[in-house]
């Protein structure tokens, strides 16, 4: 009888081990990933000339805390590591080399702004760590056949670029043209692409003036397009460019159509330092609900958005379009590590993230749904144009689909 007492529990033993190893072959982890937490990278400019994207990390981070403080992502709890780049290329390679081998993070998400990414693409993917929703629009951030681990998630510039050609040609045919460009890749897209959109009207841009990053102010670019005789403007600039932009041709009585790149939107880090009366008229384009417009007011998305805000972020500015940017791809990060359950490998996901289909989050214009596939990185293929009426952004015209090549 005792022997069968110990076969007994020798056999419940050997099920138990077994039961445990099946378990845990069932869960991969690389780097970074554990049966308790996922971890993050990114850099983010908190300090320097693009300090206005700050909010997007503090957003981002006030999230993660709302969904750790929900139970995780299967049970996983998020460690978000953020380190300040101050938008400057070699302390970004700095920094994202310390979250790779000393941190090891499992991928890095939303490092901000174009030169930033650039100075780190060739190291992430040598290293096969996700680059994942880098904060920009550069045509080579949605290469997935040079770049597999990088995936960009702003609209494409060039794309952008090509829609205002297009919208210029239809609405101000006999428009004559001036760009002012930030002299990196995010300039240039914007610049290739409404040239573009102009196709063999391209002749009607008069003037072209790049300025770095690093400049004080862009007053002679804007003399000089002026002086070319521009009635239309193209600013394909950053935040604090955009603001100064804006300004100046408020003090010099110049009135052009002005176009401002997406990244230049935000009413609290761009056209109220610019002056509210002076930003009235300006056009640009959106994919995402605007807090300050009241047909959203009853929006179940927005409604979720304000109380996350209230409660997580209070002192950050619930109207900011950085914010609700952050928002909005801080919910898709988490829709797919979710979606990679158990398998938390770097080439998971990158997986999941090349396999989104029809994803609608809170804060998505009606009609607007993400869709990825290992042959097209790009997130926000859709858009809509709005102009500012001297207090909030107002929507017009039909949704913007781009299905051509990115660039």
């Amino acid at each position: 009888m005792r022997q069968g007492i110990f076969r007994f529990a020798g056999a419940a033993a050997l099920a138990v081990t077994l039961s445990a190893t099946s378990a845990q072959a069932q869960k991969k982890y690389d780097p970074g990933a554990s049966d308790t937490e996922i971890k993050v990278g990114q850099t983010v400019p908190f300090s320097g000339p693009a300090s206005a994207y700050a909010s997007i990390g503090k957003t981002q981070a006030a999230y993660f805390n709302m969904i750790n403080e929900q139970g995780g992502i299967n049970g996983r709890k998020i460690k978000l590591i953020q380190y300040d780049d101050a938008y400057s290329p070699p302390k970004a390679v700095e920094q994202v080399r310390k979250l790779v081998e000393d941190d090891e993070v499992l991928l890095t998400f939303q490092i901000i702004g174009t030169p930033s990414n650039a100075a780190v693409q060739k190291y992430l993917n040598a290293k096969k760590v996700p680059q994942l929703f880098a904060a920009t629009g550069a045509t080579k951030f949605t290469d997935p056949k040079n770049f597999p681990w990088t995936m960009g998630y702003n609209p494409n510039y060039f794309t952008e670029g090509r829609i205002y050609g297009q919208y210029i040609l239809k609405e101000h045919p006999s428009a004559k043209i001036g760009v002012l460009y930030q002299n990196d890749d995010l300039g240039k897209d914007y610049l290739n692409g409404i040239k573009a959109g102009l196709g063999d009207k391209a002749s009607m841009i008069v003037a072209e003036a790049s300025y770095e990053v690093s400049d004080p102010t862009i007053d002679s670019q804007l003399l000089k397009i002026k002086s070319a005789g521009a009635d239309l403007l193209f600013s394909a600039a950053t935040p604090k460019q955009a603001a100064q932009a804006i300004k100046k041709l408020h003090e010099l009585d110049w009135h052009p159509v002005h176009i401002v790149d997406i990244n230049a939107t935000s009413v609290g880090a761009v056209l109220q330092p610019a002056g509210l009366e002076a930003s009235k008229g300006v056009i640009s384009v959106n994919y995402g609900k605007d807090p300050l417009d009241p047909q959203w007011k009853d929006d179940p998305g927005m409604k979720r958005y304000f109380e996350f805000m209230a409660k997580y972020y209070p002192d950050g500015d619930k109207n900011s379009n950085f914010n609700t940017y952050g928002y909005g791809n801080a919910e898709l990060l988490v829709t797919i590590l979710k979606m990679c359950g158990d398998n938390l490998t770097r080439e998971n996901v990158m997986k999941q993230a090349a396999s989104l289909k029809d994803v609608v989050g809170d804060l998505s214009l009606p009609g607007m749904k993400i869709n990825t596939s290992p042959t097209d990185y790009r997130v926000n293929k859709q858009l809509q144009m709005m102009k500012f009426n001297g207090e909030r952004w107002e929507l017009f015209g039909p949704i913007l689909e781009d299905k051509g090549a990115a660039g």
